[in-house]
């Protein structure tokens, strides 16, 4: 399964960097901002210099000509640079960018300060270029340009005292106090701008971290082969991994972005746990059973945990972990096997001769015997030496199965003809014909499983429902269909007693039975042939049409792996009981 947190979602929220469509382009730094503002502040005193020079012509016809074509031409060359150049540093000293901004403004200003002295005090225009030179360039040339403005201030005051009459100390004054200012923005304002530039590339850095350990995060739990789902209040998920989609089991949680744990009813235990994680505001846990309609029961160990409220809100959400029983019990078994196989299998070999010749004296001694009595105990020798046989040839088989592994082979068979053909045979060497009912839907679909292993399979199940349903006509039947997600289910029903809690826990687990004369190995074969072909072995307790009624009964049904069908034929039901 693909990932669940794909572009644009996370595990975590929404980041800052990507919080809905609107913000996905990339955004300015802190830096570009700046560029823009000071270009775009330029661009608005080149215009209101331009208005000015307008109202004062308006006012006064006298007025020159050329201060206008030099606010025209200062102007046009704000919005120059405003749209044609890039961001980009001014540098540590006084290239041709500096002269493209820098001198162009302090050439206008000083050009209108001297031309029109007596009538606009173009003194405060000054701070824009030093601010300019301050923020964007270094520290040096801010001074440079604070500095420049000192010589063109001083030389207004020198140009303006020889024209009498003139009020030279008022002059100076006021040339040394612009100055000051100058020099005063020019350091404040790079003190300012290059704090700005640190904190900017340490939250760049920090951003970067956060990212990447942000995606850590989301592909471990991607990985995880617990599952992980965070639900609200509302029981919504809104994240899931592909092992909680996995174990939840169902096609909604397969392939729905969200979904409602309420949505389902064999959810209701892991809706139930959230609800009183949230009612206690405490984390629960409990071994927990997801039942589906036509699947086997998965027993899950759920652990929950509330995240804190975030950002205000008081809405926190629960975070469900889920752990497969079947994996801890797996390797329990494993355990378990490793420690008995070899010494059972050897063991089974040492037993195997001793009995073969205790089972041949036996024949011979029954020939040569005509008492009842003494006949009587041949045949009490020769029951218990079949069923000692049996339980050697089911240690060896498991020995096999364990060996075989994953290299089983997997032909394909057709399943209604090869289930058929199991059927018939086994009724006539159980003399179980009007006892077994088989009903087939899947003509001309094929399957994946050795016929042999399937025959195994079949004649247990079988065995065990005979062993436990009733005498009746149809007491057992046989059928196929196909499954929700398409792959094909062979299914063994019988209308015997329901089990115990503790027989159905364990049912599928080596050595375990409910009768004193059974080995416990047959329903656990039966799963490792299943599980070494790809499918899987189930036992549900459901209803089902037979003898004219609906009757309640024990159901085994293997699911095969996905299955394809060589024609589109529908399959035609065949029921009845199989004739001798």
């Amino acid at each position: 399964m693909a990932r669940q947190a794909v572009e644009g979602h996370s595990w975590f929220g929404p980041s800052i960097l990507d919080m809905g469509t609107s913000e996905r382009v990339e955004r300015p730094n802190e830096m570009e901002r700046l560029w823009r503002g000071c270009m775009t502040a330029r661009v608005t005193i080149a215009v209101v210099l331009l208005l000015l020079q307008l109202v004062v012509m308006a006012l006064s016809p006298t007025h020159s000509l050329s201060l206008i074509l030099i606010c025209v031409g200062y102007l046009a060359a704000t919005l120059a640079v405003r749209i044609l150049f890039k961001r980009r540093q001014l540098g540590q000293t006084l290239g041709w960018h500096w002269l493209a901004i820098i001198g162009v403004d302090l050439g206008v200003f000083a050009v209108l300060q001297f031309m029109q002295n007596a009538t606009v005090n173009y003194s405060p225009l000054f701070g824009l270029p030093v601010l300019v030179a301050a923020v964007l360039g270094s520290l040096l040339l801010a001074l440079g340009t604070a500095a420049s403005v000192t010589l063109i201030l001083l030389g207004n005051a020198a140009w303006v005292a020889l024209q009498p009459p003139a009020d030279v100390a008022a002059l100076l004054a006021q040339a040394a106090l612009t100055s000051a200012g100058c020099f005063a923005i020019a350091l404040l304002a790079n003190q300012i701008a290059t704090r700005l530039a640190n904190e900017e590339l340490r939250s760049r850095r920090s951003q970067l971290a956060a990212r990447v350990q942000r995606q850590v995060n989301e592909l471990v739990i991607e990985t995880l082969t617990d599952g992980v789902l965070v639900a609200d209040p509302k029981g919504l998920v809104r994240s899931a991994n592909p092992a909680a989609r996995y174990l939840l089991g169902s096609e909604r949680a397969l392939r729905a972005t969200s979904f409602e744990l309420t949505a389902e009813a064999g959810w209701r235990p892991l809706t139930e746990m959230m609800r009183t994680s949230f009612a206690r505001k405490a984390p629960q846990q409990a071994e927990v059973t997801i039942r589906h309609p036509g699947q086997g029961p998965r027993r899950i160990l759920a652990r929950t945990r509330l995240t804190p409220t975030m950002g205000g809100s008081s809405e926190s959400l629960c975070v469900i972990f889920l752990q497969d029983q079947r994996e801890s019990e797996a390797k329990m078994r494993t355990e378990k096997l490793a420690s008995m196989g070899r010494m059972s299998a050897a063991v089974a070999h040492e037993i195997r001769n001793p009995l073969a010749a205790i089972v041949q004296a036996n024949a011979l001694l029954e020939e040569d015997i005509a008492d009842p009595k003494q006949r009587q105990l041949i045949q009490i020798v020769r029951q218990n030496a079949k069923r000692l046989e049996r339980t050697v040839d089911e240690i060896l088989n498991l020995a096999r199965v364990k060996s075989q592994g994953q290299q089983m082979q997997s032909p394909s068979l057709l399943l209604d003809s090869a289930a058929a053909r199991v059927c018939s045979d086994w009724a006539q060497q159980s003399f179980s014909t009007m006892l077994l009912k088989l009903q087939t839907s899947l003509e001309n679909t094929s399957v994946a499983f050795d016929p042999e292993h399937l025959r195994r399979v079949m004649v247990n199940l079988l065995d065990n429902a005979k062993r436990y349903a009733s005498d009746k006509d149809e007491a057992i039947v046989v059928s196929t269909r196909a499954a929700p997600s398409g792959q094909a289910v062979l299914s063994i029903w019988s209308d015997g007693d329901q089990m115990d809690q503790s027989v159905e826990r364990n049912l599928f687990e080596p050595f375990f039975s409910s009768e004193s004369r059974s080995s416990g190995l047959g329903l656990y074969i039966c799963r490792e042939l299943c599980e070494g072909h790809g499918a899987t072995i189930a036992y549900q307790r459901s209803r089902r049409w037979a003898r004219e009624q609906e009757l309640e009964g024990n159901e085994f049904f293997v699911t095969f792996r996905p299955s394809r069908r060589e024609s589109d034929g529908s399959g035609k039901s065949d029921k009845m009981p199989l004739e001798s």
